[in-house]
């Protein structure tokens, strides 16, 4: 099959041409159909969406950014809200829905069935970035009573609007959630079997109120394709699927990313973001970092008569500061990584601790010993100035790497964000401590 160009669309919307446009959507994948539409003019992005087939719309709809949807739903008429509204799975509507101002959402909400309705407000009223949130009602219910032929006769009734039929729930007259069968064990058992003999009855699922990221975990420790999302009285309300754990997966790291850079997280594209919401994201806290470093400064002064005494000793600060700024971030990114994965919790702190030791008398010896071989060379005879700008090294590499290492778990400890305690801040406060130990040292040998 012919690969068809973005730019080949782009001249036909140019050209008016919607006819041939129309032609050219069955070849495409409801993503990449999406991603062409986001990059579309307000006025040419509602033609298109409208030359969309009427089975595939609200499909490529839940592909679009928060900012077209928007448009659209303004510019369309309710008959065609209702029909996006009503096609569209639950979790879709509700996380299209908490991104429209409050009047939008109320014509969507007048145009959606009743059920539908009832579903999405259920939905919205779920914590931001919780498994509720996430969630999605459409999914396959049996009972454990019923045979592998009555399993696969209401599969066939009620599949053809639920979001995915691999794995089946088994719940009560209650909807307690009793086990979970996957269609390949229906299809190997016989037909008389009963769900009961065959069913998982140790369930991995999550509540309505667990964290998102914390479910991402599940899946990546179970290896799942969907869980079951119950209530605090273990009545099965929904499902999440694996396409929304990608995608909460990204943007939990690019949260991460945002704040161990010292960034406000922001979940708009960058090239989508003003440059004054780029501004305000990053400017808060460089002048946090601004003003905590002027910390640096006052030890400087503190410690003037050292520096006037032998100025050469202060051509060594930038590479005392940058090697102990560097030490610390490589410590706590790989900490912050490991809590993010769960590899590290707050139980592990004394570990974590000695293990930062350890690498760090290793790497300060090994940086101590080149640096003072290399000012031997270029400062012959002056043993003592080498010997101090190699200790105050040493010891600010073993404080740096366990300041670094710690720190995030801290964090976590005060239930503050990890990544907040990243390059950044590390670099800011091993700045100071390696100016104090530098100074103390040269007291102690040189002064």
């Amino acid at each position: 099959m012919e690969t068809i160009n973005v730019q080949d669309l782009e001249e036909l919307v140019k050209s008016k041409d919607f006819k041939s446009l129309r032609r050219e959507f069955p070849h495409l994948q409801n993503a990449d159909i999406a991603r062409f539409m986001d990059d579309l003019n307000a006025e040419n992005v509602v033609i298109v969406f409208r030359s969309l087939p009427k089975d595939r719309a609200a499909e490529i709809f839940a592909y679009l950014s928060a900012e077209m949807q928007e448009h659209i739903i303004k510019a369309i008429t309710d008959q065609e809200v209702a029909l996006i509204i009503n096609q569209l799975f639950v979790d879709d509507a509700a996380d299209f829905l908490e991104e429209l101002p409050a009047n939008v959402v109320k014509r969507v909400l007048k145009n959606a069935l009743p059920e539908t309705r009832k579903l999405i407000n259920q939905f919205l009223q779920y914590p931001p970035e919780s498994a509720g949130s996430i969630m999605t009602a459409e999914f396959v219910d049996l009972k454990k009573k019923m045979t592998v032929a009555q399993a696969f006769k209401r599969i066939r009734q009620t599949a053809f609007d639920k979001e995915t039929v691999y794995t089946c729930y088994v719940i009560d007259a209650n909807r307690y959630l009793e086990g979970v069968v996957t269609v390949k064990k229906l299809f190997l058992a016989d037909d008389a079997t009963v769900l009961e003999d065959i069913m998982e009855t140790s369930i991995v699922s999550a509540t309505t109120t667990d964290d998102q990221e914390w479910v991402a975990q599940l899946f990546a420790r179970y290896d799942l394709l969907s869980l079951p999302v119950v209530d605090h009285e273990n009545r099965l309300v929904g499902i999440i699927t694996v396409d929304d754990i990608v995608e909460v997966i990204h943007q939990e790291a690019t949260e991460d990313f945002q704040k161990m850079a010292a960034m406000a997280p922001s979940e708009r594209p960058y090239l989508k973001t003003s440059v004054f919401t780029l501004a305000k994201n990053r400017i808060l806290w460089l002048m946090i970092l601004m003003v905590s470093a002027m910390i640096t400064g006052g030890v400087l002064e503190r410690y003037e008569q050292a520096f006037i005494a032998l100025p050469l000793l202060v051509t060594f600060i930038p590479m005392l500061t940058d090697t102990g700024g560097n030490a610390g971030s490589q410590s706590s990114t790989l900490v912050i990584r490991g809590m993010a994965l769960s590899d590290i919790t707050i139980k592990d702190f004394r570990n974590v601790f000695l293990k930062e030791l350890s690498v760090s008398l290793i790497v300060g010896f090994a940086l101590s010993a080149v640096n003072f071989g290399r000012l031997i060379l270029m400062y012959p005879g002056n043993y003592l100035m080498a010997l101090t700008v190699s200790l105050a090294l040493f010891a600010t590499v073993i404080m740096a790497k366990t300041i670094g290492g710690v720190l995030p778990l801290v964090a976590k400890f005060f239930r503050t964000d990890p990544a907040i305690m990243a390059a950044p801040v590390i670099t800011t406060i091993v700045d100071a401590f390696s100016l104090i130990i530098y100074f103390k040292i040269i007291e102690a040998i040189l002064l």
